[in-house]
Formats: C-alpha cells, sequence, structure tokens
C-alpha cells in the first residue's frame, strides 16, 4: 500500500484488519501469496512483490513479518540498526520501495547481511525492480537476482470478496448482485473498496435505507458526477 493508499484509510476512519483470515486469495494475488507463504523455504533470500498501488502488497507484507518475525525497515531511512538485525539472522521487511528514494549503501549491505546471516528480505514496491534507478552495479546485480512476483490489479472477484467481508464485519446484509454491480464500477483497488463500503455504510445510515442496487447505483453516479468526490 503506498503511502497515498495509507493515508485515504486514515482519512476515513479506516484501519483494514491485516490478518491471514482476512486476506482473499484470486486469480490477482494467487501466486504472490503462494511464494510468499512458502517461507522459509524461498528459492533464494531475496523476494521482491511488485504491483499497482492498492493491490494488498502492505497487507501480504504484514502476514509475512508477523510469521517470520521480521524487522519492518522504512524504505527511505534504512538505519544501522536494521543491518544490525540483518546480521543476528532477523529476517528483515522493506515495504513501499519508491525508485531513488533509498540509500543504496546501506540496503546493499543489508542484502549481503540477509545472505550470510541466514535471515530473509521481502521487499515490495509500486514498481517493477529494473525501475528502481539503481546506479551501483552490485546492488543492481543482487536485486536482478532477487526472486520477483508481481500482484495485479485486484480483479472483481478480488474486490467482491473484499466488499462482501467489510459489509459481513459490519453486520449488513447487501446482496451479492448489488456487491457485484459495486465492484464492477469503482477503481480497482482495495483501498477504494473499503472507501466505497465505509461510506455507502454511513449514507444508508443517514438516509435509514437499504443498500439496494438502486441506491447503490445514484451512489456511484453520485461519485462519477462529482469528478472522484462523494456528496452523497
Amino acid at each position: 500500500m503506498t503511502t497515498t493508499d495509507s493515508q485515504l484509510l486514515l482519512d476515513i476512519g479506516l484501519s483494514g484488519s491485516m490478518s491471514r483470515d482476512d486476506l482473499i486469495v484470486t486469480r490477482a494475488n494467487r501466486a504472490a501469496v503462494m511464494l510468499v507463504e512458502r517461507w522459509p523455504e524461498w528459492p533464494g533470500p531475496f523476494v521482491i512483490v511488485a504491483g499497482p498501488p492498492g493491490s494488498g502488497k502492505t497487507h501480504l507484507a504484514t502476514i509475512w513479518r508477523e510469521e517470520a518475525g521480521a524487522r519492518a525497515c522504512d524504505p527511505a531511512q534504512l538505519t544501522a540498526a536494521d543491518l544490525d538485525a540483518a546480521q543476528a539472522g532477523q529476517p528483515i521487511l522493506i515495504d513501499g520501495v519508491e525508485p531513488g528514494a533509498f540509500d543504496e549503501t546501506t540496503l546493499f549491505h543489508i542484502m549481503n547481511a540477509v545472505r550470510t546471516g541466514g535471515g530473509g528480505l521481502l521487499m515490495t514496491s509500486a514498481h517493477w525492480p529494473g525501475a528502481w534507478q539503481v546506479r551501483t552495479p552490485d546492488l543492481r546485480s543482487r536485486i536482478q537476482a532477487a526472486t520477483t512476483v508481481e500482484i495485479d490489479e485486484p480483479d472483481d472477484e478480488l474486490l467482491i470478496g473484499v466488499m462482501t467481508k467489510l459489509f459481513a464485519d459490519r453486520q449488513i446484509a447487501v446482496d451479492a448482485s448489488v456487491i457485484r454491480y459495486i465492484a464492477s464500477r469503482i477503481e480497482r483497488s482495495l483501498a477504494s473498496a473499503r472507501m466505497i463500503v465505509e461510506r455507502l455504510d454511513k449514507a444508508s445510515l443517514a438516509r435509514k435505507a437499504k443498500i439496494t442496487r438502486a441506491f447503490a447505483a445514484a451512489f456511484v453516479r453520485e461519485y462519477d458526477d462529482n469528478q472522484g468526490e462523494f456528496g452523497f
């Protein structure tokens, strides 16, 4: 999840559960989930999960961090303590790598420490590693040697599954056909799905109305008419 997506969830008052039980697996993310869950039997010490904003990278990374006991590191502020943890054999998570926005020397040393220390390194990014603008040849070769897997943007099956669970968590009965209708008309991101459920819940409570297809259609139309803002 990017900073924008995280801020969106904060703005609308949603924390978003990151447990394994809340992870819905579909064609869009199956390869990434299967690879990450092979820990500690990874093909190599480094795994990179790449995918568009809102595709669930941070959710998957959080599950792995808890399972592996990994240290979460800020990609923009890699520290000596991060390096010490890698040298001690602790698995390392670097979530949200942005091109050119990390210290190449520190990352290089962390990757070397992970290799010799016996831990693992999981990195996530909205960009394919080839676009990370790495200038250091040795670091570039380390990154190229990582096992990289892509998460596609959420498909309808994933969006439907996420919204179905979110509505159920709120104890709101919404017909499956209505959820399918909404999923086919919203932005392809999990943040968007969470936002829609939150706003529909509030709107239905305010109007004391059930979330029917007509209600959802008016809601989505209002969103489109206001160019991405809800006046509903």
